[in-house]
């Protein structure tokens, strides 16, 4: 059997299927079967999704850590397997930080960060302008007060924001490198930085000595496989401490 994932109430295999199994996976809680047909590709690494069975939709509101998310699952992109990282962040921030959540999709880290946590403020900055604007129902979903929108490019918008910030979460693996400099000029003294990014075991080492290369004020403090990405290849966050 394919692996699949369950968003919302939407089945999505990794793989095709037939329709006649994918209409067994029908019930109550699942309404559509669907399979990715293309993988993440592109800057905004979008799947191609298709319809195998149920109800001919793509839109889906689903529930996680008691939090709402609407998205378009092919015009989307958000990850069901990332919710126990997303929770491990919201457990380490601390009263009335302030945060700044690059590449931010639907807005699932912030809206965790601040149903779980007691920030001052979130700025999330995401480029899909589909992505922005189920983020923007998202807050009203989920009665956000302390979460602030920026819809453009890293690289544009953060130039705009006159701040620095207590954490920088940066979920966005397969081009962090190149965001990791214009993150370190945004993050406070004594500050955190999430680093995503795609390794296998072996490359643990090479990562972090090329993250250290980027600045002598960075320290390692904990580096955490987060999800598999392909057989022996992990999703890892190195959690960065700034002295």
């Amino acid at each position: 059997m394919p692996s699949f994932d369950q968003i919302g109430n939407i089945v999505v295999f990794n793989e095709k299927i037939s329709k006649d199994k994918a209409k067994s996976f029908l019930n109550n809680r699942i309404k559509t079967v669907a399979y990715k047909s293309k993988k993440y590709s592109g800057k905004l690494r979008l799947p191609k999704i298709t319809l195998l069975a149920g109800i001919k939709t793509k839109e889906t509101t689903h529930k996680e850590s008691g939090c709402s998310f609407k998205l378009n699952i092919e015009k989307c992109y958000f990850s069901v397997r990332s919710s126990n990282e997303r929770l491990r962040i919201a457990k380490q921030v601390k009263n009335n930080e302030s945060i700044l959540c690059l590449f931010s999709g639907i807005a699932p880290f912030p809206i965790v960060i601040e149903k779980h946590s007691n920030p001052k403020e979130i700025y999330a900055i995401e480029l899909n302008k589909e992505c922005h604007k189920y983020a923007k129902e998202n807050l009203i979903l989920n009665k956000s007060g302390k979460i602030k929108l920026f819809q453009g490019d890293v690289k544009k918008v953060l130039p705009k924001i006159k701040k620095k910030f207590n954490r920088i979460l940066m979920p966005h693996p397969s081009d962090s490198f190149s965001y990791l400099l214009f993150a370190l000029n945004y993050v406070q003294r004594k500050g955190i930085i999430h680093f995503y990014t795609f390794g296998q075991e072996k490359d643990i080492k090479d990562i972090r000595n090329k993250i250290l290369s980027y600045s002598k004020k960075i320290k390692i403090k904990k580096v955490v496989k987060c999800g598999n990405y392909a057989p022996y290849t992990y999703r890892l966050c190195f959690d960065l401490q700034i002295i």
